[in-house]
Parts: C-alpha cells; structure tokens; sequence
C-alpha cells in the first residue's frame, strides 16, 4: 500500500525541498507532520504558518488517501524525493517536485538523458533533424541514451517516436495526473511509450485540475530530467524558450538547431544561439562532442556510397542548392523538364532521402 503520508506532504502548498527537510529534521517523519496538534507544530517549528492547520491537514490526508488507492489500483509507482530511486538530477533543482508519479519501467537515472523540445507547429525541416539527431545518437553513443519530452504536438511527439523507433526509451513528461491523457489524440503514443521500455511521468494527482500553468511548471521537470536540452524549432516566444531558460537555470547545457532568419520557426532557436543561452548544433555528433561523451569503438572506417542521381535529379539538386528551395511551376519553367516527369522525379528524390518537402509546395534539400 502506497504511503498516503508521503502523497500528503508532497502536496503542502508552495513547498520545496529545502523547506520539506526543514520540516521533517523538526518533526521527525511525515506521519507525526500530520498528526501533531497545531499548537505544538507550531512550537516545534517556531513560527505559525496556515500549512499547520488542522482542518488543511486534514484535507490533505483525505486526498492522499484516495490518491493511494488509485495508485495502488492502477499499478502507479511513486518517486519521492529521499528515496533512493529519486532522479538524481531533479535533486540539483531547488523547485523541483517532492513526489513523481509514473507509469511504465525506465531508468531515469540513466548515464545519458537528452530532453528535445519545440514548437506544436513543427515544419519537416525540424523534424528530420529531431529523427536523424536521435537515429544517430542511438547508432553512436556507448550508451543508450533516455529521450524526455512533454507529449505535445509538433517537436515533442517526434521526438518520442523516433526515440521509439530507434529502439530507445523516451519519458513524456505530463501536465495532468495519470486518469487522463492529453492531447487525446496521443494516447496512442502513451500507451506504446510506456510498452517499449519507456515511461509516463507527472508530479499531479488524478484529480489536480488541468490548467495552463500546469504547462509551464511541467517545463521545469523536462529541463531538470536530462544533462542536456536541445530545442528543435521555436517561434520568438513560446513553451520551449521557457524550458530552455529553466535549463540554463539549471546549469544545464543548452542546444539549438539554427534556421533561415525568415522562417518563423527558427526565430527562437536563432535567438537563443545569438545572446549565448545555446550552442548551435547541427546533428548527434556536435552534441555528443559538447557534452563530452563517449562514442562506440568504429570496427574500421566505411565509407558511405554516394546516391546515384539521375541527370534530372542532378539539375534538380543543382537548382535547389543555389537558391535554397523551390516551388514546382519555377523548377519546371527554369529547368525545362516537363511537369509530370518533375513531379516523378522529385516523389523518387523524396523517397531517397534527398530533398524534403515543406508546407506551401516548396522542395529543399535534406
């Protein structure tokens, strides 16, 4: 039976952990917190304060109570903070939560953590750089590293399944208890993240309200999970430069994927890098260079072989390299190939890996 103490503590208003060992190194344990009168709490911790009220204390229990049942129901595990099993990391983070709850088995105290956040509007330029960072990152790293997101559309929900689909744990970090799943339209992704070794993570009760704040306050917790933060795509303001400041906060490294400076989506990022609050990264290798960790021994060196265009692939390529993207109707006007064997050839190169093709009918190369 899950320790309804523990849950109650947890919740008191406003407290961190600095307060919370204030309070247990005066009290003794969780269970005397609760079960002393007011006036001698009072007495023992020297001030009067409305956490002491026996009516809110009570309150509380009756929450935790409930809470622990439908812990115990639905096979929850709880993380409190002077546990063993506590994430390291959150405990170098002054705000960080005293109890986790979480659904699913993953170590979250693994050698390499990596959280990749973004914008909910992600362009396939983001995208593919999130599955060919976390693709490489598998292949090269000695060591599997653990993928936190937040489960939101865009950035985060790429990230989780290319972490899954390049056989790694990925931990979704929600705003909301473990009763629901939001978006609804991820909870597919939920349950396959928690089935493929990884792990659904919250510090809110099943009954906590939902609300806006929660989104901001969950960012806390992808920053302090993870030695490192790597921001995909951002709009000038948004959730993910909020993490990326927490994770700065943190003494966390902070990374950036650059873009054009007319694409909205890369605004963020390219601030972040311009005033130093990230490292510009452009794939697995800088990242594992910043962090300095260590790749796998390469058996001998193979070079890759090259991609065999054909001569209209090779005008395409061409083309797209010396303006940067183009639109069907300028390629097929400039280039001379008729519009249905450009159509073909660019459906091919997009198979091939060579271009990628953005909102607006606009081609550019991967």
């Amino acid at each position: 039976m899950t320790d309804p103490y523990l849950i109650a503590f947890a919740s008191l208003r406003s407290i961190n952990r600095r307060l919370a060992e204030e309070i247990l190194s005066r009290t003794g344990d969780e269970a005397t917190f609760f079960t002393l009168p007011k006036s001698k709490l009072s007495a023992i911790m020297g001030c009067s304060n409305r956490l002491f009220d026996s009516d809110y204390r009570a309150e509380l229990m009756q929450r935790a109570r409930n809470e622990a049942r439908f812990i115990d129901e639905n096979r929850i595990h709880t993380l409190y903070f002077r546990n063993s099993d506590y994430p390291s990391r959150l405990t170098e983070c002054d705000d960080a939560p005293l109890m986790l709850y979480t659904l699913g088995e993953c170590d979250i105290n693994a050698r390499h953590i990596i959280s990749i956040v973004g914008t909910r509007h992600a362009t396939p330029y983001g995208v593919d750089f999130v599955t060919r960072l976390i693709d490489d990152l598998a292949a090269k790293l000695d060591s599997p590293p653990v993928i936190v997101s937040g489960l939101a559309y865009g950035i985060d929900i790429a990230a989780h399944r290319a972490a899954m689909n390049a056989g790694l744990p990925t931990v979704a970090v929600l705003a909301h208890g473990l009763n629901t799943i939001y978006p609804a339209a991820h909870r597919n992704a939920a349950a396959e993240i928690v089935h493929k070794g990884g792990m659904l993570v919250t510090d809110y009760m099943s009954k906590s309200v939902m609300h806006k704040g929660n989104f901001v306050a969950r960012n806390r917790i992808v920053a302090g999970l993870a030695d490192c933060l790597v921001v995909a795509e951002s709009a000038e303001k948004g959730g993910a430069l909020i993490t990326a400041g927490i994770a700065a906060a943190y003494n966390r490294d902070v990374m950036a994927l650059p873009g054009r400076t007319s694409d909205k989506y890369s605004r963020g990022c390219n601030r972040l890098i311009a005033s130093n609050v990230a490292a510009l990264i452009d794939g697995a290798d800088a990242l594992i260079e910043a962090m300095q960790w260590k790749s796998k021994p390469t058996e001998g060196t193979q070079e890759e072989l090259p991609v065999t265009m054909s001569p209209d692939e090779q005008s395409i390529a061409d083309y797209l390299t010396a303006n940067g993207e183009g639109c069907i109707n300028e390629m097929c006007v400039t280039l001379g190939i008729p519009i249905s064997r450009l159509m073909t050839t660019l459906i091919d190169m997009e198979f091939k890996g060579i271009i990628i093709t953005y909102p607006g009918g606009k081609y550019r190369l991967s």
